[in-house]
Parts: structure tokens; sequence; C-alpha cells
């Protein structure tokens, strides 16, 4: 049966459209003043006129971050600390989930009820700071990753999609001589690949902007994370690292400030697209079966 869409449809997809593109533009539109600001000449911005759009480009605030000895070691930081936190994050995650999508697994109720019991009652952001400091995490890249190494809310989506998987496949498996975790290396995880690339977004997208965790466990400035130096250069307004480049460049704390918010911006955007077609599917598989 063929689709034919009526008036009031195409009016609806027409509002629709529209009403997209101007949240669209509202989204953007902060982000393209920013990195207008962050190219634009010392004169136009001086005289506040900067808009969407420089009037010559100019690369001296990049220049600039990216010569400060500081402001790197933290962006390099911060890589590590995306990288081994999500491949930690992803693989305790999984161990945990493929176990609990058995129900041969003895008590196994009892587990999901306490992680669920976690979702519900945290221990606190106290509690939670003096297990870290008598664990003697304190200044190290542990304090930032272990306190949330598993995500309950994660966990549980994972354990879903696990279960949706047909047991046929994994008895196959054993017929043909896998065991446990050959089955899981086998055949679970190339089929989980849109919840494996759903939960690497989301666990990659916490840990770059990971700000408060970092604030709280780590005392040393030449260990904090990009978002933490962002944010003294932004609402504290340091910037006395920048300022004998400055005066050579002819460039102002305000354009340091832009183009550190673009740099601390932009790796990220890049991980989405590539993770991008396996989003949705992902997120929907995992949530439906309960």
């Amino acid at each position: 049966m063929l689709y034919k869409p009526t008036i009031g449809t195409r009016i609806f997809d027409v509002c629709n459209v529209l009403l997209l593109l101007f949240f669209a533009g509202v989204t953007l539109l902060p982000f393209l003043y920013i990195l207008a600001t962050s190219l634009a000449p010392l004169t136009q911005v001086l005289r506040g006129g900067v808009i969407l759009w420089p009037e010559s480009l100019t690369w001296d605030a990049y220049r600039t971050i990216f010569t400060n000895a500081h402001f790197v070691h933290s962006l390099y930081t911060t890589v590590i600390l995306t990288v081994v936190g999500t491949l930690t994050n992803l693989v305790l995650t999984v161990f945990m989930a493929y176990p609990l999508a058995k129900k041969r697994l003895k008590g196994r109720r009892t587990i999901l009820f306490l992680v669920v019991f976690t979702i519900l009652f945290s221990g606190g952001m106290i509690p939670t700071y003096m297990v870290v400091k008598a664990l003697g995490l304190m200044n190290t890249m542990g304090a930032l990753i272990l306190p949330g190494a598993i995500s309950a809310f994660n966990l549980i989506i994972m354990r879903n999609f696990f279960q949706s998987i047909p047991e046929e496949l994994e008895e196959a498996a054993k017929i043909d001589g896998c065991r446990n975790l050959g089955v899981l290396f086998r055949i679970v995880l190339p089929l989980s690949m849109p919840a494996l690339a759903t939960f690497t977004l989301f666990y990659a997208v916490g840990h770059w902007n990971q700000f408060f965790a970092a604030v709280m466990y780590i005392t040393k400035s030449n260990l904090w994370p990009i978002q933490v130096v962002l944010r003294q250069m932004i609402i504290e307004g340091s910037t006395q690292d920048f300022e004998a480049a400055m005066g050579e460049l002819k460039i102002i704390p305000a354009t340091i400030k832009m183009a550190a918010i673009i740099v601390a911006t932009v790796p990220i955007l890049f991980v989405y697209p590539f993770l991008q077609k396996h989003f949705t599917k992902g997120v929907l598989l995992g949530s439906v079966k309960g």
C-alpha cells in the first residue's frame, strides 16, 4: 500500500523541519561565535565586530595555546584518561552484564537488586571521597576511573541486549567446541557492536568532559584534565601562562579562551560520526526487552 501524504501531513512535516532547523541554529550559533572569535584578528575583536565569521583568519590564538606546556599536558592527560577509562568501563560492563544475562546464574536476582539499589540510593559525595582517599587514589588517574568504572544504568541495558541474542547461537558454538569465553568473544560481542558502540560514546564523552571528580580528587595542577584547565581560564580568568606569547602576537585573553574552548570541544565531536550508525539501534535494542 503506497503512502499518500495528505495536506495536513505535509504542513506538519514543513513545521517540523522548520522547528528542527530553528533549534539546530540556536545550538550552533554560540559555537560559531566562539570559533569566529578565536580566528578573528585583534582589531576586529577589540571593536566587538565578530558575529559569525572573522574578516580575516589568524591562527595566533591556537599557536599560543599549543606552545603552552601546561595546556598541552592537560590535553594529553585527557586523551589518556578517555582511552583508558573507556576501555576499563567497557571491559568491566561486559564481564558483569554477560553472566547476569544468563538465567542459570545462581544469585542473579540478588545481584541485580543490588545493582538497581545503587541507582536509587548512591553513597553520596563525602563517603565516596573518603573511600577514594582511604584507597590512596588521590592525585591519580584511578580516582577518575575506578569510582564510576561500571555504570549501573548502562549495565542493565547491556544485560538486556545480551539477553536478546538467541541462545541457540551460543549452544551451536558450544557444540562446535567453544567455551564460555570463546562464545563471548566470537559470538556475543561481534553481534553486540551497536550496544558496544553506543556505550563507547557514552563513556568516552563522560571521561572527556570529566570535571567535578577532577576538582575533588586532583589537587596537583600538572595532573588536571583539560576541562579543569579550561575552568581556570574561563571562570577565574587565569591566563598568566599565556601572557608572554600574547604580547608578542598581539592577541587578547578573550581570544585565547575561545581557542581553548574549541580545542577542548572538537576532538570528542569527531568520535560521534564513527559511531553514529550504531548509536540509535544500540540504545533501542538494549532497552526494549526487560
